[in-house]
């Protein structure tokens, strides 16, 4: 798809409306996310937080995991939105797991990823540009 079709405004609102699944007592920090399939449907994923840390889950890779769990394997872009504490909302980037669950399934090049902090600010790379030289299924090609 191409970055100047990308529906940013229902998917930056889908993904501030599941901000209030966020479950981060720890935190404070709320995340979530829409993500896009090549078929234009809209996945969205929040992040999940643990009292032992690490069986956590990023909001990113909620929405992928959602997504693939259902047999979807094409994907176009995904929005990324945060809340702190005291209600503000920043750009926010995916962290290098969720860049790499990322790098799994999708065409880096092609691949866009929406940072917003609302619909009047927001920002659009591509997956290549925030992961260069990422790790992928064609590097396991010799």
């Amino acid at each position: 798809m191409k970055k100047e079709k990308l529906p940013v405004r229902e998917m930056i609102q889908k993904a501030m409306e599941t901000l209030e699944c966020s479950y981060a007592p720890y935190s404070n920090f709320k995340v979530a996310a829409s993500l896009l399939t090549e078929d234009g449907v809209i996945y969205t994923g929040c992040n999940i937080e643990n009292a032992a840390y690490s069986p956590g889950n990023c909001a990113e890779r909620t929405a992928f995991f959602k997504a693939v769990s259902e047999g979807v394997r094409e994907f176009a872009a995904i929005c990324i939105v945060n809340e702190d504490e005291k209600g503000g909302h920043g750009i926010c980037p995916p962290c290098g797991m969720c860049r790499q669950v990322m790098m799994e399934f999708c065409r880096p090049e092609e691949f866009y990823i929406i940072l917003a902090a609302d619909e009047a600010q927001y920002e659009i790379h591509t997956l290549a540009e925030l992961f260069p030289m990422g790790f992928g299924p064609g590097s396991l090609k010799g």
